[in-house]
């Protein structure tokens, strides 16, 4: 049963809005320098804690990073001298050792699609590491925001980390801003742990970028295709 302030908000809610804000997510990868002040942060992040968790067990942290802490950040990974290509995935692994259909080409065609709005082409192995390293740098969105778990947590934890990340981008979609998850930090945590002060105990998951969408670049006109619903429902009657 619902208390009466919150039956309230739901009638007044609009399912078009929340679908909008669910639909134009995407993994935005150029944003622009205006800031975004502590206080919407604030809001996006308590929000998104109401994200479901078994037994209510929140599993989730997040450090959030602006101005020069960013920097710091950025510098320490892009100064490490170890290649994406040469990264360990000492924590956890994030894709499989053999990629295999249907992933392997829903991959390489999401991969081809952002190469060609970039125009690079799949032998400019150089610009295709330049692009990539712009992950480390949140591709100059203003908040940078690391999010880690206990180690000594199980699966289940983690499905309930991916519903806090969600819910804190759609969240931030409901306030005209953009993200970009981003596993791509997640290896090189020795060179994150001290900036931020991570225990130990702590595996890093993930970063995101949070920041107002630079429309002037096109590696923004990306839209990824999903796949229709008959490839992966079953309506069981």
């Amino acid at each position: 049963m619902l208390a009466p302030d919150e039956k309230k908000r739901v009638d007044l809610g609009d399912a078009a809005a929340v679908d909008g804000a669910i639909t134009s997510r995407r993994s935005v990868r150029a944003f622009l320098p205006d800031p975004v002040d502590e206080e919407t942060i604030r809001d996006i992040l308590s929000v998104a804690s109401r994200a479901p968790s078994g037994t209510n067990m929140q599993p989730w942290k997040v450090y959030v990073t602006t101005g020069e802490a960013k920097a710091r950040l950025a510098e320490a990974i892009l100064s490490s001298g170890i290649r994406a290509e040469k990264v360990e995935w000492d924590e956890y692994k994030y894709y499989p050792d053999k990629f295999f259909e249907p992933y392997l080409s829903r991959r390489r065609a999401v991969g081809y699609a952002l190469y060609s709005l970039l125009g690079i082409g799949r032998r400019e192995v150089e610009k295709m590491r330049a692009q990539h390293d712009r992950n480390f740098v949140f591709f100059d969105a203003p908040v940078g925001m690391i999010f880690t778990i206990d180690r000594r947590l199980n699966k289940g934890s983690w499905v309930d980390h991916g519903m806090f990340l969600q819910s804190i981008m759609i969240a931030a979609r409901a306030r005209g801003l953009h993200t970009c998850p981003q596993a791509a930090f997640a290896p090189y945590h020795r060179f994150i742990r001290p900036i931020l002060d991570i225990p130990e105990e702590e595996i890093v998951v993930c970063g995101m970028a949070l920041g107002h969408e630079d429309t002037s670049k096109p590696e923004n006109r990306l839209r990824s295709e999903r796949a229709p619903l008959e490839e992966f429902v079953s309506f069981v009657r």
